[in-house]
């Protein structure tokens, strides 16, 4: 229990560490969480400091979503090792979702970060990189229909615990339960952004989608 408490706890603080505000602070400390909508994620970083900006943004966050997933559980650090008891399976699920909430509330930015999409890339990307092709396909068609980068990455969350489901199910028992909870949870960080499209309030990300192509 040692070694697992230990390393979700490293995944965490790797997770803290937020591209949007690490990159912004080499900017000459620019805070984006006080510019755009406030959120400290790469749709914000596009919108508001230029597409450099936001790839490095994407770089940082993918990055901290793949490393401790693909390091950490077969990591034998010393006075812990490698306890026969745990799963190194589970392990890496339990890494990947600790960094996750990481990148969410980051204990280095008083709690106040992204919503996760990306980190949630890196994460799936690592435990299970075939379920990327149908998330991305799922996040470009809603965008490209919609118009929205909220309702796209909630949409795509929400199809990769289904994807395990009619796939790899009951083979992989653990990965069903990340990915369940990481649709909720993205659900939840995007709560604002789908409670402004049902109100009407929300302006479109990109301007060709079908639904608000003119003519």
């Amino acid at each position: 229990m040692l070694e697992l408490g230990f390393k979700v706890f490293i995944a965490y603080i790797a997770g803290s560490l937020n591209g949007a505000l690490l990159v912004g602070a080499l900017y000459g400390g620019i805070d984006i969480r006080k510019v755009g909508s406030g959120n400290a994620g790469g749709t914000n970083a596009l919108r508001t400091q230029g597409k450099l900006f936001a790839a490095l943004v994407l770089l940082v966050d993918i990055g901290k979503g793949v490393l401790p997933v693909l390091l950490l559980p077969n990591l034998d650090l010393p006075g812990i090792g490698l306890d026969p008891e745990i799963s190194r399976e589970w392990l890496a699920y339990a890494c990947g979702g600790a960094t996750i909430f990481g990148h969410c509330y980051p204990v280095w930015f008083q709690f106040v970060g992204g919503k996760g999409a990306a980190t949630t890339v890196g994460v799936i990307a690592t435990v299970a990189p075939i379920i990327i092709l149908p998330a991305a396909l799922i996040w470009f068609g809603t965008l490209f229909i919609f118009g929205y980068v909220g309702l796209a990455t909630v949409l795509s969350a929400a199809a990769i615990p289904a994807v395990v489901f009619f796939t790899d199910w009951p083979d992989q028992p653990g990965l069903l339960l990340l990915t369940s909870l990481i649709a909720l949870f993205v659900a939840y960080t995007h709560r604002s952004n789908m409670r402004k499209l049902v109100q009407g309030q929300a302006k479109p990300d990109i301007s060709f989608s079908l639904m608000h192509r003119s003519g």
